[in-house]
């Protein structure tokens, strides 16, 4: 057993974030033998008996001055964008047509995609994100690639190879039955392989047939617990090129479902521009939204509205987006996520807590990917992923941190001012 002692931070079922100055993390193996949390909660209260029940067992860390908290968890991120990050454009798709497709045709080559994959999963640590639901390309070696990187760091990661069959440049665009034959192939090589999963992954509606989205449909039927991908509703010139391609749905929303591509698992990023029936549709179907305010305001997309998703219910979570996002750090995705709140609810006076950000880019992002009690959380039960924050990790925030008065105020300390420097440590559930 490892017991941690430091300030801690959890959330409930609800989404309130709990906190202990003094807190206590105990983690050991689980039955099937991966580290997970069997304790948390106040250093005074639970020290006596663990102590005793493990003896002299126990592996205790003192951490003083810091913060155990959830490891980050990003509900939308394309690894193949890496170094796209900071390409100038107009808009979504020019910056697609002139940067990230041909970017992405260097994928075919299984050497050049390990690469980008280590770096990728490296910064991804760097961060204190801990699970990602990630883009590959439209090479299956690419997929291969990033599965592998993440196996040997023993990370959870959700991926897929990118289906995108016609209006595509060559390099990228595949053909309609081998990527079907290719997806298949991958599912029976990853999904549930170690900490892995694999997700069905169009790009996003434009840039596959109908044959291709119903056979997409067809494999998500078929392999029930498979996780499922795509874009949606980000940019209204692509809106209106969906209509142009498929004038019989009801809504860019309503394509996927019409190919049976919404259901519990499925994450659509962005979701900007829906009506209510759609928001309805996400959440009778138990769909998620990836909410991905950097690549948002870096793109002048749109905003995703916070107020009407709430009402319908939906389930959504933070996303950084690389590379349309602008950075990997969540602390750089919740700060976007709390201006672009203000903004577009100005009329309403809304503005997104400190805890409620925190929560959508750990617990609320893990029941978004199906997986609350799992991961994104520090309750009994959940694989042992954590950072170690520093809240003083610069004069600035250090001198902030003296003055909060109350947790709201010391996380958004850290949400406004903070980055990649308040991650002191990135810890992975081990397997024992």
């Amino acid at each position: 057993m490892h017991i941690y002692r430091s300030s801690l931070l959890r959330f409930a079922d609800d989404g309130r974030a709990m906190y202990d100055e003094d807190g206590l993390l105990a983690t050991a193996p689980g039955d099937d033998g991966r580290e997970r949390v069997v304790a948390a909660g106040g250093w005074q209260a639970l020290s006596p008996q663990l102590l005793g029940q493990a003896g002299g067992e126990a592996v205790v860390h003192h951490l003083p001055g810091r913060i155990i908290a959830p490891g980050f968890v990003d509900l939308h991120i394309h690894y193949p964008q890496t170094d796209v990050i900071g390409a100038p454009a107009p808009g979504l798709l020019p910056w697609l047509e002139n940067y990230t497709f041909p970017h992405e045709s260097r994928f075919h080559d299984r050497a050049y995609a390990d690469g980008v994959a280590d770096f990728f999963m490296d910064e991804l640590l760097r961060n204190g994100v801990t699970t990602a639901l990630a883009f590959a390309t439209s090479h299956p070696a690419s997929v291969d690639a990033i599965m592998t990187a993440a196996q040997q760091r023993r990370m959870r990661m959700i991926a897929g190879k990118v289906l995108q069959d016609r209006n595509s440049p060559d390099g990228v665009r595949d053909d309609t039955e081998q990527s079907l034959v290719d997806t298949e192939t991958l599912i029976q090589r990853w999904h549930g392989t170690d900490r892995l999963g694999y997700a069905i992954t169009p790009r996003f509606a434009p840039t596959s047939t109908p044959a291709q989205l119903r056979g997409a449909g067809e494999l998500a039927a078929r392999y029930s617990d498979v996780w499922i991908q795509s874009h949606v509703a980000e940019n209204l010139d692509e809106v209106a090129w969906v209509k142009e391609l498929f004038p019989a749905a009801r809504s860019y929303l309503a394509v996927y479902d019409d190919f049976g591509l919404m259901r519990e698992r499925a994450v659509y990023a962005h979701s900007i521009w829906l009506d209510e029936t759609d928001r309805q549709l996400m959440h009778r179907t138990k769909a998620a939204a990836a909410v991905s305010p950097t690549s948002n305001l870096f793109l002048a997309s749109g905003y995703f509205d916070y107020l009407k998703a709430d009402e319908a219910q939906m389930l959504y979570g933070l996303a950084s987006d690389v590379g349309g996002g602008m950075s990997f750090s969540p602390f750089r995705t919740m700060q976007a996520a709390y201006v672009v709140g203000r903004e577009s609810h100005a009329k309403e006076g809304q503005s997104l807590s400190p805890q409620h950000l925190w929560w959508q880019h750990t617990a609320g992002a893990a029941r978004a990917l199906g997986l609350q009690g799992v991961i994104g959380n520090l309750q009994p039960g959940c694989e042992a992923d954590f950072v170690v924050i520093n809240p003083r990790a610069t004069p600035l925030l250090a001198r902030k941190a003296e003055q909060a008065r109350n947790l709201d105020e010391l996380l958004f300390g850290m949400v406004i001012l903070g980055d990649d420097r308040l991650i002191e440590q990135t810890h992975i559930a081990q397997q024992v």
